[in-house]
């Protein structure tokens, strides 16, 4: 008989990691390399999940584009030097309870797992590498290939890299833009308490995560509720 795969798809900042202290910091680079205060943190962190070009420009909607392109690269720069100088651990620690979550999910043989990330390929590596787990994931998508959530490109994409029907997907993130993402491809949506928008923007949601502990059951309450 043959096993119908599952797929279950995770965003990162905010989702699997707390990198907020870094997201923070380099927005101040780079709103200070062209001249601007950085905004207050809930509105940073309520753009977290967006490309980065986007991001900025969300912030800062009366700069032009070669502004947008000065504060995009400091962004960058700081980043990575905040990267190299704690390491990912420190500088994007995995929440409690994550990777027991992403070993008992990865542990059933009709689930794949997978991510769509606004970081670069660059970022996303960096952090795989250093939590040594981009094996626990078949399909990896990210900003430089799509355009930005919450368009639907990188769900669709990671559908048919891995050949699960939308019906049998579900998106897992904690963000508005995330929620509307997996509805644009027409996949289930699970949205996190723990991350960077409020539980009030996760409206479209249709089952709403408060722990960690409990995303293996609520994944598949969600396919119960399909069915």
């Amino acid at each position: 008989m043959t096993m119908d795969l599952r797929l279950v798809i995770f965003d990162v900042d905010g989702t699997l990691v707390d990198s907020q202290a870094d997201i923070l910091a380099s927005m101040a680079a780079a709103f200070g390399a062209i001249g601007l205060d950085v905004p207050e943190r809930q509105t940073v962190l309520g753009i977290v999940g967006l490309s980065l070009d986007r991001a900025i420009r969300a912030l800062a909607p009366d700069v032009d584009d070669a502004g947008i392109s000065t504060a995009v690269e400091a962004y960058k720069t700081e980043y990575q030097r905040l990267r190299a100088t704690g390491g990912t651990q420190k500088s994007s620690p995995l929440y409690d309870g994550i990777r027991d979550v992403l070993d008992t999910l990865h542990g059933q043989p009709e689930l794949l797992l997978g991510v769509a990330t606004g970081k670069s390929r660059r970022g996303l590596v960096s952090l795989m590498d250093g939590h040594q787990m981009g094996h626990l994931f078949v399909t990896q998508q990210c900003a430089d290939d799509h355009p930005s959530k919450p368009h639907p490109s990188m769900v669709m994409t990671a559908l048919a890299e891995t050949g699960v029907a939308p019906e049998q997907a579900v998106m897992i993130g904690d963000t508005s833009f995330d929620m509307d993402m997996a509805k644009a491809a027409g996949v289930a949506a699970l949205g996190v308490t723990w991350g960077y928008h409020s539980p009030a923007s996760l409206s479209a949601a249709d089952r709403i995560a408060e722990r960690v502990q409990d995303l293996p059951e609520l994944v598949h309450a969600i396919w119960s509720d399909r069915t």
